[in-house]
């Protein structure tokens, strides 16, 4: 008979969004933030795995000086659909995940601003995924013209078909762009109109300003990628001549069009792993986060200022001399509200009591690689050093530095802080500790042998190379090959730890933010009453409340 109560009980209350038993929910056109959020992260790690494996056959073709394990051409489409994978399908989605599940909770929000637009913009994830990974089918293969996809090369179509991998690129990276848009113009909304009473702008965390200067990023500069797709795309379906230099067109211009958002996008992708080191690092140190107020400023800066250094990626083709003098000065002027907050990360932490679990080892495995490539970012802004290097494995290392080191580690660092708030269940901390032990080595034998490459001279997109470069092509493809088994643990403790793990607490951490006054998982509309916020969100080791009314936050329903 108690069994039956309990059963009618749980069955009449709301369904709790992160449960197991409610898997069938991120399946349906659902406009729950939460659960489009984590729709947003199970999408993009199921991409993330699939760009991995284009990832190892590269390496395997590159652990030998000779192109013997694939076809040149299957080569190409391999680089070029890991780097478009990687950066639109598990990158950018992730992120996305991750602000869609987090902003409304952290800025006392019941959900999105518009949230059937939310729904449309995830679900538009999925439909171009599916184009990109159907040109595979099409005679010809996927596009082999490099993710960055600069004509004239992209206007090649030997098959001489109008559906061909080049063209499913572009359709698909047009579709991505509007999908961004939707999303950036329902997260600046939301965090403009829709905070709880008392979350002045300098009581939102860090997280929230991040997340605000990056979409506000998406919206200037989008627009510029996604017409630039479309013009190349009509180039190569009707015969329009906007970029083909066999009928008068300029492939320079499409590189303006690609550079002005694809560098900023950098700063898209980086500005909220910023906003996770902000998060996490206070809780696991016990210390309030160190000027708190110039961290959050300084992510505005970055955003003006990512809009004036997309020509450094152009120094080598033909611009003018003044111009380059005046760019490499803005991207190296971009490191000075960078490194304030490298420098109030390192504050923060200094003489605090560090709780070394597994979401604050990868934060600061995740900062110690930035500051990594932030040093080579700064040579590479460099007229002379970038001329020098310019398409060689050094750029290369660079960039995965900066994209697996820093951004990837700081997506593991949030998914294991955040796994309790959005599952209910505790994670295993020795799979942890072994997923980020393999991470960490995997990634330097990886990522470090393509800085000595590259000095040498190794050009990056070749399928075979001078027997010289042998030694260091062997280490990067082993730590390739164990970056790729790194992923085997992380997968097992997600997945056993969401279904069998230990019930969580609401606040596991002792942290320090309105998302940890909710249940664990939190229920559909968050908040039976709106938080009134009166202090700042980082006071560790103060006796300042948060909330005026911490007691009327308690939900209805306890985690299954």
């Amino acid at each position: 008979m108690t069994n039956l109560a309990t059963e009618l009980i749980a069955a009449s209350q709301p369904p709790m969004p992160g449960t197991p038993n409610d898997w069938k929910r991120f399946f349906s056109f659902s406009t729950d933030h939460k659960v489009i959020g984590i729709q947003y992260l199970v999408t993009s790690f199921f991409f993330f795995l699939v760009g991995g494996i284009f990832a190892m056959i590269i390496r395997g073709e590159l652990i030998t000086p000779e192109a013997d394990l694939v076809d040149r051409t299957v080569y190409n489409a391999m680089f070029t659909m890991h780097g478009t994978v990687m950066l639109f399908l598990w990158t950018f989605p992730c992120l996305l995940g991750l602000g869609n599940y987090l902003v409304p909770l952290m800025i006392g929000a019941r959900d999105m601003a518009f949230p059937r637009l939310n729904a449309i913009a995830f679900w538009m994830v999925p439909v171009f995924g599916t184009i990109l990974m159907a040109s595979f089918l099409v005679p010809g293969g996927p596009a082999q013209a490099g993710w960055w996809a600069y004509p004239p090369v992209s206007l090649q179509n030997p098959t001489g078909n109008l559906i061909n991998g080049q063209m499913l690129w572009l359709l698909a990276v047009a579709i991505s762009g509007v999908s961004s848009i939707m999303g950036a113009v329902n997260f600046v909304t939301t965090i403009a109109r829709m905070r709880a009473p008392g979350m002045t702008w300098f009581r939102m965390p860090v997280f929230v300003w991040t997340v605000l200067a990056a979409q506000i990023i998406q919206l200037f500069g989008l627009p510029a990628l996604t017409a630039g797709a479309v013009m190349l795309l009509l180039d190569l379906t009707v015969g329009t001549t906007f970029f083909d230099p066999a009928k008068g067109g300029d492939p320079v211009l499409f590189q303006h069009f690609f550079w002005f958002y694809s560098h900023p996008a950098v700063y898209v992708i980086i500005l909220p792993i910023f906003g996770i080191f902000s998060e996490v690092l206070p809780v696991y140190a016990r210390k309030p986060l160190f000027g708190y107020k110039v961290v959050a400023i300084s992510s505005l800066i970055i955003t003006g200022l990512s809009a004036i250094v997309w020509v450094h990626h152009m120094f080598a083709s033909g611009t003018p001399g003044w111009m380059r003098m005046i760019f490499m000065a803005t991207t190296m002027l971009i490191s000075v509200p960078t490194g304030i907050k490298v420098f109030a990360w390192v504050a923060t932490i200094w003489g605090g009591k560090l709780r070394l679990n597994t979401a604050m080892l990868f934060a600061l495995g995740g900062l110690v690689m930035f500051v990594f490539s932030g040093i080579t970012g700064i040579m590479l802004a460099a007229v002379p050093v970038d001329i020098h290097v310019n398409n060689t494995y050094f750029v290369v290392g660079h960039f995965h530095y900066v994209i697996y080191g820093a951004v990837v580690m700081g997506i593991y660092a949030a998914i294991y802080h955040w796994f309790p708030k959005m599952t209910g269940r505790m994670y295993s901390e020795g799979l942890g500790k072994l997923h980020f032990a393999l991470t960490f080595i995997g990634t330097n034998l990886n990522f470090f042998p393509m800085h000595p490459l590259g000095l040498q001279g190794m050009p990056r997109r070749v399928a075979s190379y001078d027997p010289e470069f042998t030694f260091w092509n062997v280490v990067a493809s082993l730590g390739a090959f164990l970056l790729g088994m790194s992923t085997l643990p992380f997968i097992l403790n997600m997945i056993g730890s969401w279904v069998q793990g230990e019930k969580a607490p609401k606040n596991p951490w002792r942290a320090i933010g309105l998302e940890w006054l909710l249940s664990s998982p939190p229920t559909v509309e968050n908040f039976e009453e709106l938080p009134i916020v009166v202090s700042e969100p980082y006071g560790y080791g103060k006796s300042d409340p948060l909330v005026s009314n911490p007691d009327e936050l308690e939900v209805a329903h306890e985690p299954n």
